[in-house]
């Protein structure tokens, strides 16, 4: 039987955020160059129309529409060449009823034209006369100067993380620089008698640092700035002492490691130490990851995470990246990606707790196969071979070999 002290992770989840506060961390003026992926701290507006012309979208004729009304080849419609309009530059001319101009995709319209008939469907009968073969409706063929957006819209609202064709939008209203959330500092301990740096040589008993380079990595792909503090020994004065200096100079603080029930235990004393309201959580009915410790203090997050892998990303994933996004302000619909999946193996959970198994996609004859690899939370090979993540709700045994699945991808 599951005890019951533990809770689930949207009830931790929960925790965590309601004590952080939104948006508190401070704004700060960047390049649109440098702005991918950050998030903004305030609505940005457009300085002007865009495309801010009347703009050509194909190869054609400018034309008053109402010169076109009932062209077809049986009976085309005459109208006189007035000219070309060359590409990257004003018209020097506007054309009136009767009047036509040739106009390269692109192409700023003359005054006086609200619709291009296509090339194709224009036979040029001499330097200045061609026949319209087909009809246009007004607005045809044409983007108008502020169909794009207009001057005064919000282009992008606050709490969105850019992305490429943001910071295209951004340029081509020709917005230098805007404001944007600072990146939370996030501190990495590790603790832990055994733990090595990656640069020594194998020792008997020692392990190589694996989670500092895993955190920093989800870290920086959440929008945060990864502050690596190093490695200290399973003693309280030097893990209290590591950690009150992270939390000085950071907005969020993770330690990771302290497999023992005791080195747990003196990690929630720290934390509790530190500010109010301190350990929110001690345990969350997941596997792996059940040992997790969360807390507030003076409204910034510390996190105690288990020390193996697996353990490390999947309560990352859960628990920290949720109060960076609040922190941020972050206010996109975050929807994970996910692939539907049969599964090539039964698997089976403990009723009333959350099992993450990372699973292997193959696709075979059009179908998506996910074959689960089972091993240890110490493991990091399971990860690295991972295409993605199979969760199991609480309310479910497992599933059954064959059944159809939803796994979530890891990016």
């Amino acid at each position: 039987m599951l005890d019951k002290k533990y809770l689930s992770v949207e009830e931790a989840v929960e925790l965590i955020l309601k004590n952080i506060n939104f948006r508190c961390l401070q704004p700060e003026t960047v390049p649109i160059e440098l702005a991918y992926g950050r998030v903004t701290y305030e609505d940005i507006i457009a300085p002007e129309d865009l495309p801010g012309f009347n703009r050509c979208t194909v190869d054609g004729f400018a034309v008053k529409s109402s010169d076109t009304f009932g062209a077809k080849e049986t009976s085309p419609r005459y109208l006189t060449l007035k000219g070309e309009i060359p590409m990257g530059e004003p018209p020097c001319f506007s054309i009136t009823s009767g009047e036509t101009a040739a106009i390269s995709t692109g192409g700023m319209l003359p005054e006086g034209a609200d619709a291009v008939v296509m090339l194709e469907h224009v036979n040029v009968v001499s330097k200045d006369l061609v026949e319209i073969l087909k009809a246009v409706s007004p607005g045809e063929n044409i983007i108008f100067k502020d169909e794009d957006i207009k001057k005064g819209e919000i282009v992008i609202s606050a709490g969105h993380r850019l992305k490429p064709h943001d910071i295209g939008a951004l340029a081509g209203l020709g917005i230098k620089e805007i404001r944007v959330v600072k990146k939370p500092t996030v501190s990495i301990i590790l603790t832990g008698d055994e733990i090595i740096p990656h640069t020594y040589p194998a020792m008997p008993g020692k392990v190589r640092d694996i989670n500092s380079f895993i955190l920093e990595g989800v870290l920086i792909h959440s929008g945060a700035s990864a502050l690596k503090m190093g490695i200290v020994k399973d003693d309280y004065h030097e893990i209290k002492g590591l950690v009150n200096k992270a939390f000085e100079i950071s907005d969020i603080v993770i330690i990771t490691g302290g497999t023992s029930a005791g080195i747990r235990d003196l990690t929630a004393k720290i934390i509790d130490e530190i500010g109010t309201p301190g350990v929110l959580f001690h345990g969350v009915s997941i596997k792996p990851g059940k040992p997790i410790i969360g807390g507030v203090c003076s409204g910034k997050p510390v996190f105690g995470l288990p020390g193996h892998p697996v353990a490390v990303y999947i309560c990352f994933e859960l628990f920290v990246k949720p109060a960076i996004e609040k922190m941020l302000g972050l206010s996109d619909k975050n929807f994970k990606k996910t692939v539907k999946a049969i599964l090539t193996r039964s698997i089976s959970s403990q009723p009333g707790r959350q099992d993450f198994i990372r699973v292997y996609l193959e696709k075979k004859e059009e179908k998506i196969l996910a074959t689960p690899l089972l091993s240890k939370s110490g493991l990091i090979m399971s990860l690295v071979k991972a295409d993605g993540i199979l969760r199991i709700p609480a309310s479910l045994l497992g599933f059954e070999e064959g059944e159809e699945i939803t796994v979530e991808i890891i990016d």
